[in-house]
């Protein structure tokens, strides 16, 4: 009998994020840490797991060491298996020739032979910068219901919105009759959330042709999705209307984040019925001092906070000292805010030492827009670092 397993997922995860900054110097952008205790890309191979996906390929590029590391052998996301499981799939040198991905399509194409060794029926194609939670196994039923060669998922987005996705234009039965990749003009407002189910066997013959096509840039939207359109194949769109969040901007990333909060959260990671997995550090409990004032907050495994903490997310390990004051911030693991200082509308990376009375941000009112500071970068005693600046230096102030 021949192991087989019916749907293998590639996780396109090897993005520069170079919208992101200081926060993917030194670090892929799935890697960059959300929401307190997660990293971006627990989302979707927790997706893939809580859907009976138990096969992904992850496909890494720019400085993937922390990935590699973080994601392991899978063991968080019960993706520690035998046959299938998790695997980090990094470019290689062939016999025939060698390169780095040079597209999206390109990646998944430079790994058919990881695909082919399960035979799977139906190939899902992920990307690793998106918050959200959606069961791929009815996105895959829905491939079947309609005969489909290629499924899109979909969701609605706002008309001002919509030249920045790939956009689809569909009959009354969800069928594709034009793809329109960031168009001025959009004619729809149902974007594509670059989430793909393919017939295998489709999607093998495309990824040929199009890696022999000289004048492709190798790239899904703009190139084999088309290809499949022109030549008649069956594409259908799958319409999704839960939380969907692209976290590839300072701004959304910190809004998305900011989401988390309150008492109805816009987005609850605290699902019991869809856990997000992740892989967490060994840290003690959370210890809030008696004078600290702590409001609309998300406080992880070893905070220590005397100070204030409002409307922001804390990872494990932030340290908050007696007189220091953090509102509508993301604080990553290890910081640390000491006596007197001020954080404000502003994402800080891992292990920065912000010194006494130093100012990070202004006010969110103020409009002068998101402070970003680096890991591993100390803010010098009374320094300010005005909202909007990024810094992954040191800084001692002007």
């Amino acid at each position: 009998m021949i192991r087989k397993k019916e749907c293998v997922a590639m996780l396109l995860a090897g993005g520069q994020g170079s919208r992101l900054y200081a926060l993917t110097n030194n670090i892929a952008k799935p890697a960059v840490a959300f929401g307190a205790k997660y990293r971006i890309i627990d989302f979707p191979l927790s997706n893939c797991i809580n859907s009976g996906i138990d096969t992904v390929g992850v496909l890494t590029q720019y400085e993937p060491l922390e990935l590699n590391e973080y994601i392991g052998n899978g063991q968080p996301w019960d993706l520690d298996r035998t046959f299938g499981g998790v695997h980090i799939l990094s470019p290689y040198q062939a016999k025939r020739k060698s390169s780095w991905f040079e597209g999206t399509a390109n990646a998944i194409y430079q790994n058919m032979s990881f695909m082919k060794k399960y035979n799977p029926d139906y190939i899902l194609v992920l990307s690793g910068d998106h918050i959200y939670k959606m069961n791929y196994a009815e996105m895959l039923r829905a491939h079947k219901a309609t005969g489909a060669d290629c499924t899109i998922a979909a969701i609605e987005v706002p008309l001002k919105e919509a030249s920045r996705f790939g956009i689809l234009n569909t009959r009354e039965d969800g069928s594709i009759y034009e793809f329109e990749e960031k168009p001025k003009q959009p004619k729809s407002t149902l974007a594509s959330m670059g989430i793909y189910i393919f017939t295998a066997e489709k999607l093998f013959k495309y990824l040929e042709e199009d890696d022999a096509n000289p004048a492709s840039s190798k790239d899904f939207g703009k190139d084999v999705l088309p290809a499949m359109l022109n030549a008649g194949e069956r594409m259908f769109s799958y319409r999704f209307s839960g939380y969907w969040k692209d976290v590839g901007t300072i701004s959304s990333l910190w809004e998305s984040n900011m989401d988390l909060l309150g008492a109805n959260p816009a987005f609850d990671v605290g699902d019991a019925e869809w856990k997000i997995h992740s892989r967490n550090p060994l840290a003690p409990p959370e210890y809030i001092g008696e004078n600290a004032d702590v409001e609309n907050s998300m406080i992880a495994l070893g905070c220590e906070i005397e100070g204030v903490v409002k409307n922001s997310v804390l990872a494990s390990n932030v340290v908050v000292e007696s007189g220091a004051v953090v509102r509508d911030a993301v604080i990553m693991a290890g910081t640390v805010v000491k006596a007197g200082a001020t954080v404000e509308y502003s994402i800080v990376d891992e292990n920065v030492t912000i010194e006494e009375n130093a100012v990070v941000g202004e006010s969110k009112s103020a409009g002068a827009g998101i402070a970003v500071l680096g890991r591993n970068i100390t803010i010098a005693a009374g320094a300010k670092v005005k909202g909007g600046v990024i810094l992954d230096k040191d800084y001692k102030g002007e």
